[in-house]
């Protein structure tokens, strides 16, 4: 494959805080794509409804969200016809977007009682394992995480960091160990923990559609064509499928997917048969799957860092798989996530080169 240097890219960020557009504005409050202006993201549905609710209390809870939309331009020399954006889902206080999917299934748990008296248990990769710690110490509700022992060492350390429980599955039986362990658990002691279970919570995808896909039309003003993403949980890709396609059934979802070894941290791969599909992934929002392949994905983080955009591993894979959509395309305005931050992943061999 023919390989292009990265041409400085024009990052339009958000000149101060991001907030809310104000009563009764319509859509055209949100930002032209092309401006520095800041991003109004217009209040929807039953997340933001209890996002609100519980953050008066909680004031933490209010920060997730809202993230500002940047554009990329690594490939505007080859490609001058695509307009490339990506999501900073950094700028959640945990540091990833799974905040997202987290705080909307721990609050309709709190709403239904489900949580009350209980300890809250999952399993993750390492980025919903943050957003369990951080949310549930902010909560002052005790929780415990399934995690491969391979997740990175930053990764645990900020679990550990807010109080929460981390018990390791062996990395060399595959994250559906974590998965198969973390049900083992829920099982023996089901009046101890509250099994949130992010791979088949609908209040995963439900809170992508409300608040990611929302903001992503928004930011966008309704000209995204193509949105990109792998699947971990498949709640970003279904929920933001499912929204962007609401407005637009012409929009085209693109879902990079992973070999299994050595696999990309936080991505499910979904090539071989016995690959556990996630409950809640749709996989009729899907338009076409590409494959991800790691090494590229690790180059393709490490272009980015050369124009100020630091992320990891699932992150250039996402932008390579960008690439590839770009090239196939010619012409439109594609949409993708730059899912955590490049820090998570120092004491991996990911910027060793």
């Amino acid at each position: 494959m023919k390989r292009n240097r990265a041409p400085n890219a024009r990052l339009l960020m958000p000149r101060g805080r991001i907030r809310r557009a104000p009563e009764g504005a319509p859509p055209a409050a949100t930002i032209d794509p092309h401006s520095t202006h800041l991003v109004y993201a217009l209040p929807m549905g039953r997340f933001h409804d209890l996002q609100k609710k519980w953050a008066a209390r909680y004031p933490a809870l209010g920060l997730v969200g809202h993230t500002p939309l940047v554009r990329v331009d690594l490939f505007r020399e080859e490609l001058p016809d695509v307009e490339v954006y990506a999501k900073i889902e950094s700028f959640n206080p945990g540091g990833s977007l799974k905040d997202r999917p987290v705080l909307g299934m721990i609050l309709e748990a709190l709403e239904d009682g489900r949580l009350a008296g209980k300890t809250i248990l999952d399993s993750s990769s390492g980025n919903a394992a943050i957003a369990y710690a951080w949310i549930g110490s902010a909560l002052g509700v005790p929780v415990r995480l399934v995690v491969p022992d391979n997740a990175s060492l930053e990764r645990k350390k900020r679990i550990l960091a807010h109080g929460a429980e981390i018990f390791h599955t062996a990395a060399h039986d595959g994250y559906d160990e974590a998965l198969r362990e973390v049900r083992r658990q829920a099982e023996r002691e089901p009046e101890r923990f509250f099994f949130c279970d992010q791979y088949g919570n609908e209040h995963n995808w439900r809170a992508h559609m409300e608040s990611t896909a929302e903001e992503i039309w928004a930011q966008t003003g309704g000209r995204v064509t193509h949105f990109v993403a792998g699947v971990g949980t498949g709640g970003t890709i279904t929920g933001v499928g499912r929204g962007l396609k609401a407005k637009n059934p012409d929009v085209q979802v693109e879902c990079v997917v992973p070999d299994p070894f050595p696999g990309v941290e936080g991505l499910k791969p979904l090539k071989d048969p016995d690959d556990i599909v996630p409950a809640i992934l749709d996989k009729g929002v899907i338009d076409r799957m590409w494959d991800a392949d790691v090494d590229r994905g690790w180059e393709m983080s490490q272009r980015m860092a050369k124009v100020g955009l630091f992320g990891g591993q699932s992150s250039g894979c996402y932008m390579a798989g960008v690439y590839d959509v770009a090239k196939a395309i010619g012409k439109g305005v594609i949409v993708t996530m730059l899912n955590d931050v490049g820090e998570r992943y120092m004491s991996t061999r990911l910027w060793d080169r």
